[in-house]
C-alpha cells in the first residue's frame, strides 16, 4: 500500500532535508581556532599559517583564527602541544614533513606518534630546497661542485647550516657532501633566518634551507644560490641549476607543510576544515603571496596527505640510516 504525501507537504519536506544537509556542511563558526606552528614568525611556514588564518576567519570557519608560534626542539613543541587537544577543529597544526616523517628515524623516543596522535587534514604547500653560500666563500665559487672543492681545500671552514638538526635539509646537505667526498660539519639553527643571518655575516659558509628563505636576499647579491633540489629548475630561480644537473643524479628532493588536527577528530570536522583550507589556498592573493616565498600551494585530501607522509617516511629511512645521525 502506497502512502500519499500532498505535493505542498512533499516540497516542504525536501526543503527541510536540503536545509539539514546544508547545515551539516555550513556549521556554526567556532569561537576561536589556533594554528600551531613550530617555527618563528617570518619563516616560510609561518607565512603560510598567517595567510591561511586570515582566510579561515574571513570565510567564517571561526570568529577569530590566530597563529600560535611554539618554537623549539626543531619543531617538536608545536606537535606536542597539539597532542591531546580538543579534536573539534579549533586546534590546527601546520608542520613540515620532517617533524613527522624523519624524527622517528633519528630519535629513540619522541613525545608524540604521528599515527596515533594526529589526523591528516590537507597538504598546504610544497617547495624545493636551496643550497646557498655567503661572503665567507670566494665569489669565484658558482656551483655546488665548486663549493665542495673549496670545502675540501679548506676543511676548517667546511660547514653547512640548516633550520633544524635531523631535518631533510640537514641530511640532503650532508648527502651532497658525501657524494663529493667532503665531510661537511653540520650546524643546526632554530629556523632558517637565524642561519641566514650568520651566512650574511660571514660566520657560516653555506646554508641548506627552503628555497623561499633565500629569495629576499639573493637579488642584492648578499648570498648566492648554487643549486635547487627539484626534479626541474624552480620557477622562482630559473637561472639556478638543480642538484641533478650538477651531477648529483639521485638527489631530487621536495618537501611540504601539511595541516593536521588532534586524533579522534570526526570525519565531519576533518572534511569541514579540509574544504576551508582548499578554498584558502586557491585564493589568488594567497597564491601570489606564497609564490613570493618560493611556495607552491598543493592542497590535497586527508587520505592523500596520509599517503604522502607514509611515502616520505619510507623514502628517508635508508638515507638517515646511511648517515648514522641520532638526535638523542
Amino acid at each position: 500500500m502506497h502512502s500519499h504525501i500532498p505535493r505542498r507537504r512533499f516540497c516542504g519536506l525536501l526543503a527541510v532535508a536540503a536545509l539539514g544537509a546544508t547545515s551539516a556542511v555550513i556549521a556554526a563558526p567556532l569561537e576561536q581556532a589556533r594554528i600551531l606552528c613550530g617555527f618563528p614568525a617570518g619563516s616560510t611556514i609561518d607565512v603560510v599559517a598567517r595567510r591561511v588564518a586570515d582566510k579561515l576567519a574571513a570565510a567564517g570557519y571561526a570568529k577569530s583564527v590566530v597563529v600560535d608560534n611554539r618554537t623549539g626542539a626543531g619543531g617538536q613543541l608545536a606537535v606536542s602541544a597539539t597532542k591531546g587537544q580538543a579534536a573539534d577543529g579549533s586546534v590546527i597544526l601546520i608542520t613540515p614533513m620532517s617533524i613527522l616523517g624523519i624524527y622517528p628515524h633519528t630519535y629513540k623516543k619522541l613525545p608524540y606518534d604521528a599515527a596515533t596522535d594526529l589526523t591528516p587534514v590537507a597538504n598546504g604547500v610544497s617547495f624545493d630546497y636551496g643550497f646557498a653560500v655567503g661572503p665567507a666563500v670566494p665569489d669565484s665559487v658558482k656551483t655546488i661542485p665548486e663549493f665542495m672543492a673549496w670545502a675540501k681545500a679548506n676543511p676548517s671552514k667546511a660547514s653547512v647550516g640548516s633550520p633544524a638538526p635531523g631535518s631533510t635539509l640537514h641530511f640532503s646537505a650532508l648527502t651532497l657532501g658525501r657524494a663529493s667526498g667532503v665531510d661537511l660539519t653540520h650546524i643546526g639553527f632554530r629556523g632558517s633566518q637565524a642561519g641566514i643571518q650568520d651566512l650574511l655575516g660571514a660566520q657560516l659558509p653555506a646554508m641548506s634551507s627552503p628555497l623561499g628563505e633565500f629569495l629576499r636576499h639573493a637579488p642584492a647579491g648578499k648570498l648566492r644560490i648554487l643549486g635547487t633540489s627539484g626534479a626541474k629548475r624552480s620557477r622562482f630561480t630559473p637561472q639556478v641549476p638543480t642538484y641533478a644537473e650538477q651531477g648529483y643524479k639521485d638527489m631530487t628532493y621536495s618537501e611540504w607543510y601539511g595541516f593536521f588536527v588532534p586524533a579522534k577528530a570526526s570525519a565531519e570536522t576533518v572534511n569541514r576544515l579540509n574544504a576551508a583550507l582548499r578554498e584558502a589556498l586557491k585564493a589568488p592573493d594567497v597564491i601570489e603571496a606564497l609564490h613570493g616565498f618560493g611556495l607552491e600551494p598543493t592542497p590535497s585530501s586527508p587520505a592523500e596527505l596520509g599517503a604522502l607522509l607514509k611515502a616520505d617516511t619510507d623514502r628517508w629511512a635508508p638515507i638517515v640510516k646511511s648517515i648514522g645521525f641520532t638526535a638523542d
